[in-house]
């Protein structure tokens, strides 16, 4: 969410997140809503339409070169690169930076899908195409559309958002079941202990625990993204249109 501006007397602007929360806006403000929120989800669908299979590594944005957890993201770039298969990610700094990075240096597709923020968060400089987006719902739906696998890492809020969403979508069978792989267990004890709990209370199925591969084994976790591809999918040619005047 955008931190609030102030106007020239000092009074605090609102931004536009929280004036879109405020509730019921005139008629055009909507229709101008919809179609900014339209117009966001069709620059994806033309950046990203030949973006290939993809897997999307989440992770925090915190982390420096230095840290265990930078270098581990950097090698499941470079591990996906010899998939043969895109590395999408947030885009920015981080794990982020790390996975995209791998797969540049190892001659792999690297794509970051940005986000506006208040404080600057820009590309970072190892995404061969990079598309930013005003609102974090849509940006979240592109995130998952065009990936096969799902690699999340240590993070924050925007990861733990970002691991619960396309769990609860595979546990609906909203989409397909692609393979989740969380990484750094220690990091994630609480999380797993938290998930246990909540099988034993009843609240998610107990079938549901085997959504998710808990992991410190880069090895083990794209073993387990490539046993699900080759199981499940095909190499087919195809013929490509470009309907909306997109590059290849």
């Amino acid at each position: 969410m955008e931190a609030s501006a102030k106007s020239k007397d000092g009074a605090l602007i609102p931004s536009k997140e929280q004036v879109y929360l405020e509730g019921p806006k005139s008629r055009g403000y909507e229709l101008h809503f919809a179609w900014r929120v339209f117009w966001q989800f069709i620059k994806g669908f033309r950046n990203l339409h030949f973006a290939g299979p993809c897997v999307t590594v989440f992770g925090s944005a915190r982390f420096k070169q230095d840290h265990i957890y930078y270098e581990k993201a950097r090698e499941f770039g470079k591990r996906i690169a010899q998939l043969g298969l895109t590395t999408m990610t947030g885009g920015g700094p981080g794990i982020m930076e790390a996975a995209n990075r791998g797969a540049f240096e190892n001659n792999g597709r690297s794509i970051g899908c940005n986000i506006q923020l208040p404080f600057e968060q820009h590309a970072n400089p190892y995404v061969q195409k990079s598309i930013t987006f005003e609102h974090f719902f849509v940006r979240k739906v592109l995130l998952v559309k065009y990936s096969y696998a799902f690699v999340i890492m240590p993070g924050g809020f925007g990861t733990m958002d970002e691991f619960f969403e396309i769990l609860t979508l595979i546990q609906t069978k909203s989409v397909t079941n692609f393979p989740i792989v969380v990484f750094g267990k220690e990091y994630h004890q609480p999380l797993l202990e938290n998930i246990e709990w909540m099988a034993e209370q009843g609240t998610i199925s107990k079938e549901d625990m085997n959504l998710v591969l808990f992991t410190d084994n880069i090895e083990e976790a794209m073993d387990h993204i490539r046993t699900y591809i080759s199981t499940n999918y095909k190499i087919k040619t195809s013929y490509r249109h470009w309907w909306l005047f997109e590059k290849s």
